[in-house]
């Protein structure tokens, strides 16, 4: 059962409430396996990008190697004066080439799927997003408008996974593809079909849909349009 509202604006009845995903014990470190970018590993940790560039001294967030170990905790400050540590890195602090859209705020959202809500945010029993059922190759649009900074599935619980940063402080993720439309670092428009709903990593077909500001996980539904 659908409430339509326009499109590609489409607001989910909830149908079913469970939990997912729990976080684990935090970590302090992580070795960078191939194929990992700067924005996988800060999503997978629930990370701002730019701390955990900060921390590890790199400059260039779109490049690290395979076999780095990277800090994921700031470093703690000494109770006695000792030498300061060096950095991971000798470098200036991390920056980024911008397209001007990655300097404004997301205006509006859409729905980046139609399809009945299975389970609704609760950061508290695991889910860090919303989940929306679908059959097998229903399209998955992208939510607003930015840059592809993650397609691949090597992100244990997501499967097939996307993220897309919209701004320096929005990215927006959208898991469990059966087909990925779209590569790393392209750019997309907001309700640009960027995939194929799926089951990787799943035991049913649905999109997993997060939305994360400053490394927070939001609840997508406050920043979702309402049905009318």
């Amino acid at each position: 059962m659908l409430a339509g509202c326009g499109s590609t604006r489409w607001l989910a009845p909830i149908k079913e409430i469970g939990k997912t995903r729990k976080a684990g014990p935090v970590a302090e470190s992580y070795v960078v396996q191939p194929g990992d970018t700067l924005f996988k590993i800060a999503f997978e940790h629930g990370l701002d990008y730019r701390d955990l560039a900060a921390w590890n001294g790199i400059a260039d967030v779109n490049l690290i190697r395979a076999g780095e170990r990277l800090r994921l905790l700031p470093q703690r400050k000494p109770s006695v004066a000792t030498a300061p540590a060096k950095p991971a890195r000798n470098s200036p602090p991390p920056v980024e080439a911008e397209s001007p859209m990655e300097n404004e705020e997301v205006a509006a959202w859409i729905w980046p799927a139609r399809g009945s809500l299975l389970e609704g945010f609760d950061e508290a029993a695991g889910n860090k997003g919303i989940d929306i059922a679908g059959s097998l190759g229903t399209p998955v649009l992208a939510g607003a408008p930015g840059r592809v900074v993650y397609a691949g599935e090597g992100l244990r619980g997501y499967g097939k996974l996307i993220i897309i940063k919209h701004n320096q402080t929005t990215l927006s993720a959208y898991a469990h593809h059966s087909r990925i439309l779209v590569h790393e670092g392209q750019t997309v428009a907001q309700g640009q079909k960027i995939g194929e709903m799926g089951s990787s990593d799943s035991d049913r077909v649905k999109l997993h849909f997060e939305i994360r500001r400053f490394g927070r996980p939001q609840d997508p539904l406050i920043y979702l349009p309402k049905s009318g």
